[in-house]
């Protein structure tokens, strides 16, 4: 079975698809991860987004995986877990501008289908129902207001030490929003066959028990 959950930055996907996979026992798949990990090597190498034949051979030479950690989720950028590198903002804005790049997006949707094929597989990103995996069993699609988003995401930068600032977070809250909705590649938006659920006024437990219902009802129809 593959679950399908999309939505806006901050919005709680990935609270939401760590503790399904985990209440399932199916293979957690953080996309976002994925994106961030080949943006923190285009940092690291200083390649221009704009050239395209340096963006090739990065792209061709990067090998990016995910492995369950003990629960944990193991982040591997060319061999090397890169999980505790990949959350900051410059890496956030890197990998909004990075996953509008055709190339980019084929290169990690093979890698996605690929995890896709290895068992069930709980998946979490921003054309995951529409792109990735079109034929998935459940599609959720999790929104949160902008104000709240960026009110999680500060908390969750300051409780890492970082020196942000509430108006800063609710901007780029924002303009990836915009950025991710207006690309004309897999643009963010709810597939039509997607159950919405707005966690704006719900805490990680009731939006859990919410999903978990839908699953469990698909699942009984199935067998």
């Amino acid at each position: 079975m593959i679950i399908a959950i999309d939505g806006p930055s901050g919005a709680g996907k990935s609270t939401l698809a760590k503790r399904l996979a985990q209440e399932l026992g199916f293979i957690y798949m953080d996309t976002g991860a994925m994106y961030r990990a080949l943006a923190l090597k285009v940092l690291r190498e200083g390649v221009d987004l704009a050239d395209d034949a340096a963006m090739a051979r990065l792209i061709q030479s990067t090998a990016v995986d995910l492995q369950p950690a003990g629960g944990a989720l193991k982040v591997l950028l060319d061999g090397a877990d890169v999980a505790a590198q990949i959350r900051t903002p410059a890496v956030s804005q890197m990998a909004s501008k990075a996953s509008a790049l055709p190339a980019v997006r084929a290169r990690l949707l093979e890698i996605q289908r690929e995890i896709g094929r290895r068992g069930s597989v709980v998946a979490e990103g921003r054309d995951i129902g529409t792109v990735i995996f079109p034929g998935a069993e459940v599609k959720i699609f999790l929104q949160a207001s902008a104000a709240e988003r960026a009110r999680r995401r500060f908390a969750e930068l300051r409780a890492a030490g970082q020196a942000v600032k509430l108006e800063e977070t609710l901007r780029e809250i924002e303009e990836r929003d915009r950025r991710d909705s207006e690309r004309d590649l897999a643009p963010l938006r709810r597939a039509e066959d997607a159950v919405l659920i707005d966690s704006s006024n719900l805490d990680a437990d009731q939006v859990l028990a919410r999903v978990l219902e839908h699953v469990r009802r698909t699942q009984e129809k199935i067998h």
